[in-house]
């Protein structure tokens, strides 16, 4: 495909867009349906490997519009699954960030895909700076809720939707009874791409964050739109700017998702098969 994406045509319905990319993916699988879906985001992209059996996997720039991942920890694939109690997971590893300037639009896509092919679960994952103290670089963390700070949302037209339980507390008490010291808090999301400043920091933990990134609430704000029960996953690759006495740098991201990865990858694969 080249960098012309339907999604970018105002005329075009995104949701028209999301079942041709179902259809594409039902070609490309051989599964008309998929039960549940991922989104690994930095750190978490060995979990695919552990979830079940892969029958398929493709670049993702093979289905309408998905784009090229632009950074580093994506695959860039897309993968399904046959897990070990039957169900289909569809897996994404391409996931298009708000600060990329693509537009909203692919940033939802993802996730309204796989709502399309029939996904009633979205897992939304990443890595992102923690905000309290005690967490440790490689500590994964369960989102309770989230603040939206880029200013945009996912939704068109006079859409209004509730998200006043957008990240499910049953799917949350699945995880504990895999992991029971698994912390939560409120996800922040900046629009990137630098990294906050100290005082920015500040300012989500005075308007009650926990943790802070560049991804998953626009995503989340789809996933309720279309009917998905959603659960989040951040894993804390560094403590956010002014709480780490340190700068900080995606290298940081990058070496705190390796070394974390097969202990979050283990533990979100065991999430899945008790979902």
């Amino acid at each position: 495909m080249t960098d012309a994406n339907p999604l970018d045509d105002p005329a075009v319905s995104p949701f028209d867009v999301a079942r041709l990319a179902a259809d594409r993916i039902a070609e490309l699988t051989g599964a008309e349906h998929h039960d549940l879906a991922l989104t690994l985001g930095s750190g978490w992209g060995k979990a695919a490997e552990l979830v079940g059996e892969t029958t398929a996997e493709f670049p993702a720039t093979e289905v309408p519009g998905f784009s090229k991942p632009a950074l580093e920890g994506h695959v860039g694939t897309i993968r399904s699954i046959l897990t070990t109690d039957g169900k289909r997971a569809l897996v994404i590893g391409a996931r298009t960030h708000y600060y990329e300037g693509h537009g909203v639009r692919r940033v939802a896509h993802s996730v309204r895909t796989a709502a399309a092919t029939g996904a009633k679960t979205m897992i939304l994952t990443n890595g992102a700076g923690g905000i309290k103290e005690h967490w440790t670089p490689g500590t994964p963390v369960l989102i309770s809720d989230h603040i939206n700070l880029t200013a945009d949302s996912p939704l068109e037209g006079a859409t209004f939707i509730d998200l006043t339980d957008l990240y499910s507390a049953r799917l949350r008490e699945v995880a504990r009874s895999i992991d029971p010291s698994l912390d939560d808090g409120v996800y922040v999301q900046f629009r990137g791409p630098h990294y906050e400043t100290p005082a920015e920091v500040q300012m989500a933990k005075t308007i009650g964050g926990h943790i802070v990134g560049m991804s998953t609430a626009l995503e989340a704000i789809a996933a309720r739109e279309a009917g998905m029960e959603v659960l989040g996953f951040s894993l804390i690759t560094n403590l956010a700017a002014g709480i780490s006495p340190t700068p900080l740098s995606h290298q940081e991201v990058i070496d705190a998702g390796r070394e974390a990865e097969s202990v979050i990858s283990a533990l979100l694969a065991k999430v899945v098969a008790a979902i």
